[in-house]
């Protein structure tokens, strides 16, 4: 059995996101588990769908930071541009077994199948407001930006309304989340914009503890009978990562969606049609484009042996979704085409998968596909402004987002 050396020669992740796709491609040629460098960070990906789904439910795989050698040893800092997606503070996120568990019931008792029944309508009201604020921002046939005046509002106002965070703040956080993801901020910028928002959901939950309403955040303070109260940094944790999750993976489902149907209208006009459903091709678009490139990274507390290679003790994983999406094994020789007929659509591991399986993922859903068909019902004539090849994804290496996405409304 061969042991991998850290330092050996590593494939190395494009913070700019120039060409995911030709990434995606290279990473998957490269084998199920490779070594990649991000931004001068070793560690181990996962790109096949088999073994991300053996390794998720690996319990020596954690997600304390503190297991990670480069950590522990220094040689990673708070001044790694990436450190806020692993040192996150703690919550249901960044801890494993009986206390992620504890950490995690009140969301997944919040995001049951008849809450989000519940939810529905106020989800269908804010995509109508909206697609009104849309048909005015492209009346006399102008060009209008579908992540900025759609994607990105709807569901930031939804987990808004989930969580009880104010509306009035929402141009705050965008600008806060962008610069937080975006790999063009200096990274004491970057640094100040997370004690930013460590301050602002710290303001909020002592708000709340103050005055409790009907919120999830509330919820998480006041526990109740199935459940102890969570302490503060631990609100705050849940709370902050589940605002950051909740908005920015809807908004690439929805625009990669769109951006795939419009590159090919005769899969559009068969959904229209109701040949196939729009679950099927929220389903597709998962897959096919995941909304998380790259999620930031689970560590090894014992060797690990897969196959004839060794993931060593306080070694970093990486699960790299967009890549384990295009599995030839699962997917078929022509996985790297989108084909809302596709039988293994719903076979991906786009919101992951064992115990940290995305909570919000039924909601994520619930907003897509609410969305899109009323979009599409709204602006039968809806079309690109520019090719489709100028539309490009932002500096992120973590999340498949765009920088705009100009279109057309149509008649």
């Amino acid at each position: 059995m061969s042991r991998e050396c850290p330092h050996a020669a590593a494939l190395v992740i494009d913070p700019m996101v120039g060409d995911l796709g030709g990434e995606t491609s290279r990473l998957r040629a490269a084998g199920p588990l490779t070594r990649i460098e991000l931004l001068g960070v070793p560690a181990w990906t996962v790109t096949q769908h088999a073994l991300a789904r053996q390794l998720l439910v690996d319990t020596r795989l954690v997600k304390d930071i503190n297991a990670w050698s480069l950590w522990q040893s220094g040689a990673v800092t708070r001044q790694w541009p990436l450190i806020g997606m692993v040192d996150a503070g703690r919550s249901m996120f960044t801890v494993d077994g009986p206390e992620h568990r504890r950490l995690r019931i009140k969301t997944t008792q919040a995001l049951t199948k008849r809450r989000l029944d519940a939810l529905r309508p106020a989800v269908e009201r804010m995509t109508a407001e909206l697609l009104d604020d849309l048909a005015e921002a492209g009346r006399d046939g102008a060009a209008v930006d579908l992540k900025t005046v759609f994607a990105y509002p709807l569901p930031m106002r939804v987990v808004s309304e989930l969580m009880g965070v104010d509306r009035a703040d929402h141009p705050m956080l965008l600008d806060r989340y962008k610069a937080f993801f975006s790999l063009l901020t200096p990274q004491d910028e970057r640094l100040r914009v997370i004690d930013e928002l460590d301050l602002y959901f710290t303001e909020l939950v002592r708000k709340k503890t103050a005055d409790p309403t009907d919120d999830l955040t509330s919820a998480f303070i006041v526990g109740g009978d199935d459940a102890e109260p969570l302490t503060e940094e631990e609100v705050v944790g849940n709370l902050k990562a589940l605002v950051a999750a909740g908005h920015e993976t809807t908004i690439g489902l929805i625009l990669n969606a769109v951006r795939a149907l419009l590159a090919r209208p005769e899969q559009l006009s068969a959904v229209h049609a109701g040949d196939h459903t729009w679950d099927a091709t929220v389903e597709e678009t998962l897959r096919w484009d995941s909304p998380v490139t790259h999620l930031l990274m689970r560590f090894a507390t014992e060797d690990i042996a897969v196959g004839d290679t060794v993931i060593e003790k306080g070694e970093g994983v990486v699960m790299s979704y967009r890549a384990i999406g295009r599995d030839f094994a699962v997917h078929g020789n022509d996985a790297d085409d989108f084909d809302v007929s596709r039988p293994t659509a719903n076979r991906h591991l786009a919101f992951g998968y064992g115990p940290h399986i995305c909570p919000g993922a039924a909601l994520a859903r619930m907003e897509a596909g609410i969305a899109l068909p009323a979009l599409f019902a709204r602006f039968p004539g809806l079309r690109f402004a520019v090719p489709v090849e100028q539309i490009r994804n932002l500096p992120v290496l973590t999340q498949n987002d765009l920088e705009a996405f100009p279109v057309y409304l149509g008649n």
